[in-house]
């Protein structure tokens, strides 16, 4: 006879762990003999490594990807669930805003963020699947909303990330039918930008993570936040949005690294914006 589930016997501290090295943050959903699902402890300790992240000078990008061979089975049925609501509605409350709480940090981080999925990512890992900037998986990956298949709806922003991410017909199949896509099935869908096999997945993200680190951190971090914005704004609401953004721009370091970077074009003609980047260590503060 089996078993019944546990608690997590693991101390929060050691639900999330993380290294940085040279510029990139990776880091690590760490609980994987339960698949990195998400329990009260992780998302509190997910929000805290966030935050002691985000504002450090050697980090540039950060990367949320999975330990073992999951990127995340979605929230802890046990832990998030069922002990929770054994508690009340106080309890469930509280869980969820912890676990929101940290997911709407992702979304709007100071720095480029991207989701290495290198494995399961199901239901309630939507929600940081969506938070990340880019993503990229495994060929091997599943992605599911399994939550019809135990009655309840996709909920937790689930829905919402499907509907973002796919067309309309593809969303319903999905949340409807409890079935799993493939790696490549989800890039096909644009659930992931790439899908690429196992043994090639870091090296791709580590590519990826050292362009976004030579581009100007004022106008990237602008940029994200603005292509998340406009999905919401009609077309003449965005335009305006956008003019004020790059006006704020100015104000924070934008003007002078916009200045060197024409100069870098009209006058020093050492590149080509079309295709590459300018060095953003000539930029002077002030001039």
């Amino acid at each position: 006879m089996a078993m019944p589930s546990q608690p997590d016997p693991r101390p929060e501290a050691e639900t999330v762990r993380y290294e940085i090295e040279d510029g990139v943050a990776w880091v690590y959903f760490n609980r994987p003999d339960k698949r990195n699902c998400m329990s009260p402890k992780l998302n509190r300790r997910m929000l805290q490594v966030l935050t002691e992240l985000e504002f450090r000078d050697d980090v540039q990008v950060l990367v949320l990807t999975g330990e073992g061979t999951s990127w995340s089975a979605g929230m802890d049925l046990l832990e998030y669930f069922r002990l929770t609501e054994q508690e009340g509605l106080h309890a469930i409350r509280r869980s969820q805003r912890e676990a929101y709480a940290w997911w709407e940090r992702l979304r709007w981080y100071e720095k480029p963020t991207i989701g290495m999925i290198n494995g399961w990512c199901f239901g309630g890992a939507y929600g940081p699947l969506f938070a990340c900037d880019l993503a990229f998986c495994s060929d091997e990956a599943q992605f599911g909303l399994s939550e019809i298949n135990w009655a309840i709806l996709p909920g937790g922003g689930a829905s919402k990330v499907a509907a973002e991410l796919m067309g309309f017909r593809d969303a319903m199949y999905h949340a409807m039918m409890g079935e799993n896509l493939t790696g490549k099935q989800a890039a096909e869908k644009g659930m992931v930008n790439e899908s690429l096999p196992a043994d090639k997945l870091k090296a791709r993200v580590q590519e990826v993570a050292d362009v976004l680190k030579k581009k100007d951190s004022q106008a990237l971090r602008a940029t994200k936040w603005a292509v998340r914005r406009v999905r919401e704004m009609t077309y003449d609401n965005a335009e305006d949005y956008l003019i004020r953004a790059q006006e704020a721009l100015n104000q924070f370091g934008g003007l002078e690294a916009r200045r060197e970077a024409t100069k870098q074009f009209l006058d020093d003609k050492t590149y080509k914006p079309g295709l590459g980047v300018f060095d953003k260590s000539k930029v002077t503060k002030g001039s």
